[in-house]
């Protein structure tokens, strides 16, 4: 389980990243459609791990696992979305 702290870094990290990728409204499409597989596409970042760390630290792969994995971490992360599309507008 993640610490609230760390989980706050990521979820801003990951929606910075959304953000500067001008992916914001796909990116909660995507997790507000497989939100109910959010476990499964842990498991498979569980799984994916050795290849994921070559351009990621592996805390940060870990974390991410479990940031998945947790139903309220993907509704965070896409509450933090929503909320930086309505202030752009």
């Amino acid at each position: 389980m993640l610490k609230d702290a760390r989980r706050e870094e990521l979820i801003t990290a990951l929606a910075q990243r959304i953000e500067q990728a001008g992916m914001v409204a796909p990116a909660i499409l995507f997790l507000e459609t497989f939100k109910p597989l959010a476990f499964l596409g842990a498991q498979l970042v569980w799984l994916a791990q050795p290849f994921l760390t070559l351009g990621l630290k592996e805390t940060d792969v870990r974390d991410l696992a479990q940031l998945i994995e947790d139903e309220d971490g993907v509704e965070a992360l896409i509450a933090r979305l929503e909320a930086s599309q309505s202030e752009k507008t």
